[in-house]
């Protein structure tokens, strides 16, 4: 298994004010696939998600990424690490306003691949080249995230990790985006948070989470 959790957990406050945002949970997920993690606001999903990619850490218990302790790891270490390895989608697609879509998905490639040939070749393969010259005021909301799903895979990361990429988004354009980011489940590991299961149609395997903890596993959303 390329991830992998044991009993972690992560919690707030002291005392009687003791807040569990993630309780306890182990689950081990493979080097390719479309995984989804759903639950109502406040569930802890968003949590988990942060505490696998290395963007929190664990208050109790360790994530393992192929043979790396990620919850023992330096902060700069972890930073390498997301970079090289690990792609991110956020709600808001976090698009810099000045630059074009194009200079965009530049800011995140890696040395070796920033050659702007190479970002067209993505937004080509995403079919958005034709909007690689727009600056985000000119782009509408499903497209700004769509940008920012190409940003995610300019480094071919072996992970994407999208919190709730379409909330913000009609449904529409949120099942545009996610189609995008189910293209890239052949290639690594794609692990999507979201509050609608209809976004998690044709997943490998959807996990269900409640009050920080993963109650079960679901089959896959048809």
């Amino acid at each position: 298994m390329l991830l992998r959790t044991h009993s972690i957990s992560l919690r707030y406050g002291d005392g009687d004010t003791l807040t569990y945002a993630v309780r306890n949970v182990t689950m081990e997920v493979p080097a390719t696939g479309f995984f989804g993690i759903m639950g109502p606001s406040g569930s802890g999903k968003s949590s988990l998600l942060y505490l696998m990619s290395g963007l929190k850490r664990p208050t109790e218990g360790t994530v393992h990424y192929g043979d790396q302790c990620v919850s023992a790891m330096s902060s700069r270490d972890l930073a390498i690490l997301r970079r090289k390895e690990f792609g991110f989608v956020f709600q808001q697609p976090f698009l810099l306003n000045y630059l074009t879509a194009r200079e965009n998905v530049l800011t995140a490639a890696s040395q070796g691949v920033a050659a702007t040939t190479s970002v067209d070749e993505i937004l080509s393969s995403l079919s958005i080249l034709h909007l690689a010259d727009r600056v985000p005021a000119h782009l509408s909301g499903g497209e700004k995230q769509r940008i920012a799903v190409a940003r995610a895979m300019v480094n071919t990361p072996r992970v994407i990790f999208a919190d709730e990429p379409t909330a913000a988004l009609d449904r529409t354009n949120g099942l545009a985006v996610m189609e995008l980011l189910k293209s890239y489940r052949d290639k690594g590991l794609v692990i999507v948070v979201t509050h609608d299961e209809t976004m998690l149609a044709g997943a490998d395997c959807v996990y269900h989470m409640d009050d920080g903890q993963l109650h079960h596993i679901a089959r896959p959303a048809a």
